[in-house]
């Protein structure tokens, strides 16, 4: 694992610590930059349209479509230390 590896893994655990809840908009961004980080591009049907949560988060890493696991890493770690700042731990 390199630095970069090891340091996202741990921003994305102490991102799950912070005292108040991130906003919608801001939980949906770390998801979609997450996924984009370890799958890459988007590689699931979209959901019904009855799915509006999965819809949500499907539309969130496909926003990121194209963008380099290493970008998105890079993109994560500034928006949870973003969060972390914001909500506390």
């Amino acid at each position: 694992m390199t630095f970069k590896n090891a340091e996202f893994e741990q921003y994305a655990e102490d991102v799950k610590k912070v005292k108040a809840t991130p906003t919608d908009q801001e939980l949906l961004d770390l998801y979609g930059l997450y996924k984009q980080a370890i799958v890459g591009d988007i590689n699931i049907d979209k959901p019904g349209i009855t799915e509006l949560k999965g819809k949500a988060k499907w539309e969130a890493w496909n926003s990121r479509k194209g963008m380099s696991n290493e970008d998105a890493m890079n993109a994560y770690i500034s928006l949870a230390k973003k969060a972390i700042e914001k909500y506390g731990m």
